[in-house]
């Protein structure tokens, strides 16, 4: 059982969990944000512990339907990454999705019962995108858009389960900040590909990098850089986003800025061969370190703090997986 267990948490890959967790807390950042505002109508600061169950069952999330995505990909890890555990068998794929059944249907049932019925709609998305996925990874940029629109799923989750609100549930505000975060996890998703990419080609999963080639898709990794700035500028100058900058979020957004140009030079520099795996750190970075920015558009301190952490713990956490084929 303990051998089980710990295969299981080790095919979580931990260091993942600040891209759902971080995702879902921008929408109840933004709720609380509503909460305390004049324009409030129903909504309500939610309790410690209301939020502290939401938090818990974001940041779990991606590791618990990881394991799906593992099961669905079994064909391209075989060459991708030949040691994880449910390849080498150390993990029993039936036992593993029996857990996961069993962890994703306390989720639904402790948002239906607990926290708000309607988060379970974003919720059940989630879980359907994560198996879409596997099989849109074959069609080139699709799949990158599928990413994106499965961790978006968490922003609204975190934004309908931390308390009651009425229709309009989607304003251009919101939309324009699921977008953003769509955006910035397509294009983390696209960088991943680079290291995928003798085993997705052999499994037939013709990834945007598969049909451009490594040669052409370094120039996009490049360019690509810049697509979450370009889009939060023409949101934002448009106003679709209805909050203010101040200056915390554009101390926060700078920094994104490099940490985004960082990770396309090193994918343009290095699109294959053992530095690629390693430049994942500066890829994950960007992504949940841009997402930290823009709850600064709702609460500076908080932005603040998860950013540093953010920043710290997914460099920690990708060091105790040192092995680039697992």
């Amino acid at each position: 059982m303990l051998n089980f267990l710990k295969a299981y948490v080790e095919s979580m890959r931990l260091y993942y969990a600040f891209v759902t967790g971080i995702a879902g807390w921008i929408g109840m950042a933004f709720y609380e944000y509503i909460a305390k505002s004049p324009f409030q109508t129903v909504e309500v600061v939610p309790e410690t512990e209301k939020k502290a169950v939401v938090l818990i069952m974001l940041f779990l999330s991606w590791g618990i339907n990881q394991i799906i995505n593992d099961y669905l990909g079994l064909a391209e890890d075989r060459v991708n990454a030949p040691n994880r555990p449910m390849v080498t068998g150390e993990l029993d794929p039936r036992k593993a999705l029996i857990l996961t059944g069993v962890l994703l249907s306390l989720s639904l049932l402790t948002t239906y019962s607990y926290l708000e019925p309607i988060a379970l709609f974003p919720a059940i998305l989630g879980i359907l995108l994560n198996i879409v996925y596997e099989y849109a990874k074959a069609y080139g940029v699709f799949g990158n858009i599928i990413f994106g629109l499965m961790i978006s799923t968490c922003t609204a989750y975190g934004f309908l389960a931390a308390g009651p609100t009425t229709s309009p549930y989607f304003t251009e505000s919101r939309v324009s900040v699921l977008i953003l975060v769509a955006v910035m996890n397509g294009l983390m998703t696209f960088y991943t590909y680079f290291k995928d990419y003798e085993g997705d080609k052999a499994a037939g999963k013709r990834t945007i990098i598969v049909r451009l080639g490594v040669e052409k898709s370094r120039y996009l990794a490049a360019v690509s850089s810049l697509f979450p700035t370009v889009i939060f500028l023409f949101l934002y100058l448009n106003n679709f986003i209805e909050a203010r900058v101040n200056n915390m979020f554009l101390i926060l957004a700078g920094l994104t800025l490099f940490l985004e140009l960082w990770t396309g030079y090193l994918y343009y520099q290095n699109p294959q061969g053992e530095r690629t795996y390693y430049s994942l750190v500066a890829n994950f970075r960007s992504c949940i370190c841009g997402q930290a920015t823009l709850i600064a558009l709702f609460n500076t301190e908080l932005a603040m703090i998860l950013f540093l952490v953010s920043y710290m713990f997914v460099g920690f956490l990708f060091d105790l997986h040192t092995d680039p084929k697992s």
